[in-house]
């Protein structure tokens, strides 16, 4: 049910009514991808993600924490303007849970959802630089010049990467399978990382974020964390 953007965050303990009117002008609020700057704007807590200074807020609620074996043809968002199957087609639960970053529709892997804002909010923080490990399928094999150009930063769309890790693990035929880290998550940013050293993907599968790993879950499977893993996350 459909509410005013200033309950919804009152009711979440951001602060009075009055005072959330004042931080929805000073542009402080974003509703999904937009920013509003007005009054008067309604948000369905089922179905919207609010943002208040680039933090999620919710309703305290049962915190749950899942990993999902995303697989590819998924959007890892909550809704899809293209109306393609997302996320919350694979993940049932009561709760209204949000993903902990994203991977791309190509991509498959491991993906966490929670409800918990500020477990969202320590993963995705620049500072926290976790490790996120990939497995790739890459056409060709790259050299030793390559790969050093690889991990120690590349220019994409005008950025310049941070250090990386690239290890080669088999060739498969003309093609090589390899184990990369990173701890940036730019879009498709590993996919164009390859390109720039002409060695595009052919399939990508992430296995571990941080401490919390894939395992032997099948693509479309999840699970709860472990109260271990759940730990690991809050003491981020």
């Amino acid at each position: 049910m459909e509410e005013r953007l200033q309950k919804f965050m009152a009711r979440c303990g951001v602060a009075s009514r009055r005072k959330c009117e004042e931080i929805i002008t000073g542009g402080r609020v974003k509703v999904n991808d937009f920013v509003v700057t007005e009054l008067g704007q309604k948000v369905d807590p089922d179905k919207d993600t609010v943002y208040v200074d680039n933090k999620i807020i919710n309703i305290e609620e049962n915190k749950v924490y899942i990993a999902l074996n995303k697989p590819e043809g998924i959007v890892s968002t909550v809704k899809d303007e293209k109306e393609r199957k997302t996320i919350l087609d694979l993940v049932k639960t009561k709760e209204r849970i949000y993903p902990i970053g994203r991977l791309d529709y190509d991509t498959s892997g491991l993906i966490i959802l929670t409800n918990d804002g500020d477990i969202y909010n320590r993963v995705i923080h620049p500072r926290q630089a976790i490790n996120k490990v990939y497995i790739a399928l890459l056409e060709g094999c790259a050299t030793e010049e390559e790969i050093f150009k690889f991990c120690n930063g590349i220019d994409i769309d005008g950025y310049i990467t941070a250090g990386a890790n690239f290890e080669m693990n088999k060739r498969i035929g003309f093609n090589s399978k390899v184990t990369i880290t990173i701890h940036e998550g730019k879009n498709r940013q590993i996919r164009k990382m390859c390109e720039a050293i002409d060695h595009p993907i052919i399939a990508l599968k992430r296995v571990s974020v941080g401490e919390i790993t894939l395992g032997n879950m099948e693509k479309g499977e999840w699970r709860n964390l472990t109260e271990e893993e759940i730990r690991y996350l809050k003491n981020l």
